[in-house]
This record gives structure tokens, sequence and C-alpha cells, in this order.
């Protein structure tokens, strides 16, 4: 039970960093007519991700609780999947259609190739 309680504490601390981290940069950027925050903190907390995965899995990062807090809380708590879905339902509704399928291809399409380049990154 111990082990489950030290668990939950390093994804809640992760968490807390990374949601204040989203909040931060949201707060804090120019409001554009394009969710391009969104999109710049899905690459970036898939980058960590992977980066992080890939240190784990090759027994550089061997901290679980470390780890937790890094991939589950902080890169959970950072990324906005949610956000992205309503940015691309908010371009499409308002008329943008292309813009809305434009952000969710090049979302996709960047944020795989950010857990790619994280993985190799952190191999090197």
């Amino acid at each position: 039970m111990g082990g489950l309680l030290l668990n939950c504490l390093a994804v809640g601390i992760g968490g807390f960093i990374g949601s204040i981290m989203r909040y931060l940069i949201t707060a804090l950027a120019p409001n554009t007519s394009f969710p391009w925050v969104t999109l710049a903190i899905n690459v970036v907390g898939t980058f960590i991700l992977a980066f992080t995965a890939a240190l784990v899995l090759r027994g550089v990062l061997a901290d679980s609780h470390l780890s937790l807090m890094i991939r589950v809380g902080l890169c959970g708590g950072f990324t906005t999947i949610g956000a992205f879905s309503l940015d691309t339902m908010d371009l499409i509704n308002h008329g943008a259609i292309l813009g809305g399928i434009g952000y969710a291809v090049l979302t996709c399409v960047l944020c795989v190739g950010a857990a790619f380049l994280g993985s190799f990154v952190a191999r090197v």
C-alpha cells in the first residue's frame, strides 16, 4: 500500500507542475485565431514523454517514482488532448474547416514525429 501511495504522490506532484506550466504558457502566449500554443504544448509534451520512456527502457532512468512523476504526472498534466479536440471542433464550427483538418493532421504528424525524435535523442 505504501508503494501505491508514493506512486500517487509522484504522479500528483508531476501533474501539478505540468498543469501549472500549461496554464502559464497559455496565459502568457498571444491569443491567435489558430491554436498554436496547444499544438506546441502537445509536441513538446510528447517529446518529453517519449524521451523519458526511452531513458526508462535503456535503464538510464531507474527511479520508478521519478519516471511516474514525469511520464504520467508532468506530461499528463501538461499535454492537452482535450484542448486539442476542442480547438479542432471550434475551428470547424467557425467555418475554418480546412484549418480544423489541417490542425488535426499537423498535431498528429508533429506529435508522432516528436515521439520518434524524443526516443532517438534519448538513445544518443
